[in-house]
């Protein structure tokens, strides 16, 4: 059993209790279970099929592993040794949250006789570490610094299932492809790069069966995620020194970081930087009156005049034409949003997204991209199910009256204040006056909800 500690992490923990990621549901005999696990790993080993009671996760899994050629008494090879392996672990970005997993999970693994792992991208177990009984017998599994854990190699196991998906996953006893690792148990989360989503390595806690617990996959998930945040914290983006950093979410006046000094915007330059900010390639003067005017008579002069204003602004070099083109390099804070939600960065995606895109624009380039950003992140929320992440889109301006994501939350969270604002949602959807709101769209919102409602913008930071 994980100790008391974990008891704060119960609302992650709640919303996963029902999740096929976790080994054991509440009740399930273990022991039965194991059983049931090992005929099970018989039949695929030996005719190819899947019989329950066996999680999907485990079956794709044991097809992929099956597919890259790994047999059920195979071993894991060590890549890595001596003055190589200090060498690469000493550059690898995990060993600045090293200190963080010991302290976290090290106690942890030390008392309750199991090992704390940490592989990198590829599987690669970097440290392991704990209870010195519980090291030798993984010893003889090639369960060490520097052995590959990938399920290429080795099958499904939770460091290498957990790369190889990029979610916290548990895998208990005989659910292990290799019938060498069957009588233990573990449960891993990946850590990502907070800047790029990239995964990075995962975080593993391995040992006896008493691991095939919610508990513990919540516990080991929370680690993970506060080793992003510390990565965050340790590593500052890097950049080029001539690339400009564009910051227009949540906020009608984009601000640029150029080279020394920093710009606020007027709102129609912001809506002209971010639109070249997405086409480095260049857009034409056609195709900028066509993104930013909508029903409006405006003249290609007009047009000339602001991207005059603006290249002036910027300072001499940065702002060519024919087409128009930004010759520095650009990072928006909406296309950081966008990378981290693509490399399945959920938690990341959701920190940098500090409001809808220049939530007042009417540009109709702008509009399109606000709403798809917006859109994009709060259906991978309602789909994660994570309560923390959709009770911080809830409690925004821009969620306060998204329907859908407090019903969401209220299905992973039920208590008696979130209940209350759903009811109170679904009662104005109702009446008249809702309805009409909700064919109005609530375009430009941000929203996504459909109520139509607006939204008080977040200040600035």
């Amino acid at each position: 059993m994980v100790p008391n500690r974990t008891s704060v992490l119960s609302p992650s923990v709640e919303a996963q209790l029902t999740d096929a990621w976790v080994a054991l549901e509440p009740g399930a005999d273990p022991v039965e279970r194991v059983r049931a696990l090992r005929r099970a790993h018989e039949t695929f080993t030996t005719v190819g099929t899947v019989p329950r009671p066996v999680r999907s996760v485990v079956a794709e899994s044991w097809r992929r592993s099956a597919r890259a050629g790994v047999g059920p008494d195979g071993a894991a090879s060590v890549e890595l040794t001596g003055g190589d392996l200090g060498a690469y672990r000493a550059e690898h970005p995990l060993a600045r949250v090293m200190p963080l997993f010991r302290e976290l999970l090290g106690g942890f693994a030390a008392d309750g006789e199991h090992l704390l792992a940490v592989c990198d991208a590829h599987g690669r177990l970097l440290w392991v570490e704990g209870d010195p009984a519980t090291r030798r017998r993984a010893d003889g599994m090639n369960f060490v610094p520097g052995a590959c854990w990938s399920e290429t190699e080795v099958g499904t196991n939770a460091p290498g299932t957990a790369v190889a998906v990029d979610r916290p996953v548990q895998v208990f006893a005989a659910e292990h492809f290799i019938r060498r690792v069957q009588p233990w148990t573990c449960a891993a989360a990946p850590v990502h790069d907070p800047r790029t989503g990239r995964v990075l390595g995962a975080v593993d806690i391995t040992g006896g069966h008493g691991l095939a617990h919610p508990h513990s996959l919540g516990f080991v998930h929370a680690v993970a995620r506060a080793a992003e945040a510390q990565l965050a914290l340790l590593a500052p983006s890097r950049r080029a020194r001539d690339t400009l950093l564009l910051s227009a979410l949540g906020r009608d006046e984009a601000e640029v970081v150029l080279p020394g000094r920093r710009l606020r915007l007027s709102r129609r330059h912001s809506e002209i930087l971010v639109l070249l900010s997405r086409h480095p390639e260049g857009l034409t003067g056609d195709e900028l009156l066509c993104a930013l005017y909508a029903q409006e008579s405006v003249t290609p002069v007009t047009l000339r005049a602001e991207l005059a204003r603006l290249r002036r602004l910027l300072g001499p070099g940065l702002l060519a034409s024919r087409p128009y083109r930004l010759t520095a390099a650009v990072e928006p804070d909406a296309t950081v949003v966008e990378r981290r939600l693509d490399a399945g960065a959920l938690m990341a995606a959701a920190q940098a997204y500090t409001g809808p895109l220049l939530p007042s624009s009417q540009a109709p380039a702008i509009v399109r991209l606000r709403d798809r950003l917006a859109q994009g992140l709060r259906t991978a929320l309602i789909a994660h199910r994570d309560p923390d992440l959709l009770a911080d889109w809830a409690h925004a301006p821009w969620g306060e009256d998204d329907v859908e994501v407090w019903r969401a939350l209220a299905a992973v969270r039920p208590t008696a204040p979130v209940r209350a604002r759903l009811a109170a949602l679904e009662a104005e959807l109702t009446a008249p006056a809702g309805r009409a709101a909700a064919r109005s769209g609530g375009s430009g919102s941000g929203s996504g909800s459909g109520s139509g409602a607006t939204y008080l913008q977040r200040p600035p930071a």
